[in-house]
């Protein structure tokens, strides 16, 4: 996880620290994740989160996102939700517990709030 002291910062210039995802979450490829967290004040977090190509499960948390780069289709266990197809300018809002699959085509670099 990255730290940001508490002042302005170019989303596209902040040079994110990536781990290799958990195996069990790894469906398909070498995904890597990174996390930047904004503020964790109260009982939500806002950062900035990246995933590089590759396909890999997740129990989502309650969250607002908007995808500032890359690209990605989202499947959901809940057969009676669509696939979302997300680029620049996605905003996407789960709820905690939904079960997903996310496919990264492009690395794909999101703000989020949860």
């Amino acid at each position: 996880m990255t730290a940001l002291p508490a002042a302005g910062h170019a989303v596209e210039d902040l040079d994110l620290a990536h781990e290799p995802l958990p195996a069990d979450q790894v469906v398909a490829g070498s995904p890597t994740t990174a996390l930047a967290v904004l503020d964790d004040t109260g009982d939500r977090e806002i950062g900035i989160w990246e995933m590089t190509p590759g396909t890999a499960s997740d129990t989502e948390a309650d969250e607002l996102f908007v995808v500032l780069s890359g690209r990605a289709t989202i499947a959901f266990e809940d057969a009676a939700l669509p696939d979302l197809a997300v680029g620049p300018g996605s905003v996407i809002r789960l709820a905690a517990g939904m079960r997903t699959t996310w496919t990264v085509t492009e690395t794909l670099r999101k703000v989020y709030i949860a």
